[in-house]
């Protein structure tokens, strides 16, 4: 176990621990850092902690030549970002270029790109040689890393979980969707980087357990108070209620346990 201290990048929220001084910058300071791709500029983000594993080490505290160096880089990176996708579009290369970030000391140039098939590096490579001697790292990154990279808009209208605070990605299936009876259209349950919403899996486990014992959509179902049986075309876990259709045509809304699941009703 080591002391360290999380600090982000300009890449996303994710935090990266790295061991901490003996005496620590307060949170909300930028420092340089040393990691597996070199130096690199962060933001405090935590306290001390102990953590098993740490990605690199604190260098010091970011001064005003650091940060006056990460900013000029940062425009530099952008405009060989700009110039890597003039150039292979010309070659009409089926890749886009995400991100290109330097190192503080301009020694290494990471190129974060996605493609489906065998992306043309050399292309890219021969287009960067003539503007930089920083050596060129490669990463090919998935559509959900894509949008934390780039900074998306979820469909709240809030800036997309994975672009502002989440810290992983976890398996969402359809089923989660299913479960909270939201329609299975695409373009509802999406997000920004074209997968499924992380959001479906926040309460699925609540859902999940208010919908045991409820008759499921789509079975036959009596109400025995009333004598209301129908096939069931809509259930609503949060309200405890359940949607019944007649064989007459008609619409019944009922409280789902004092609804009776018929047998053989699928």
């Amino acid at each position: 176990m080591t002391d360290a201290i999380g600090v982000t990048f300009d890449n996303g929220p994710k935090l990266h621990f790295v061991e901490a001084p003996p005496t620590p910058p307060p949170v909300g300071a930028h420092c340089v850092v040393t990691t597996r791709r070199g130096l690199e500029v962060g933001r405090v983000r935590t306290e001390p902690r102990r953590e098993e594993r740490t990605v690199g080490h604190l260098l010091r505290v970011a001064d005003a030549v650091d940060l006056e160096a990460h900013e000029r880089l940062r425009a530099k990176a952008d405009d060989l970002k700009w110039l890597v996708r003039a150039r292979t579009r010309q070659a009409d290369a089926d890749v886009k270029i995400v991100a290109l970030e330097f190192t503080l000391d301009e020694a290494a140039l990471v190129v974060s790109y996605t493609a489906e098939a065998q992306a043309p590096l050399r292309v890219i490579a021969q287009a960067l040689m003539d503007h930089t001697e920083a050596r060129l790292e490669f990463v090919n990154v998935g559509p959900r890393d894509q949008a934390r990279m780039l900074g998306t808009l979820g469909r709240c209208g809030d800036g997309s979980c994975s672009s502002t605070w989440l810290q992983s990605f976890s398996a969402v299936s359809i089923r989660m969707a299913r479960d909270q009876q939201l329609p299975l259209n695409p373009e509802k349950i999406t997000g920004p980087c074209g997968r499924l919403m992380c959001c479906l899996q926040y309460e699925h486990d609540l859902y999940r357990e208010l919908l045991q014992g409820m008759p499921k959509k789509g079975g036959k179902a009596c109400h025995d108070a009333s004598g209301v049986c129908g096939r069931v075309v809509k259930v609503s876990p949060l309200a405890g209620t359940v949607e019944l259709r007649t064989e007459e045509g008609t619409f019944h809304e009922l409280p789902a346990d004092e609804v009776r699941r018929i047998k053989g009703g699928d």
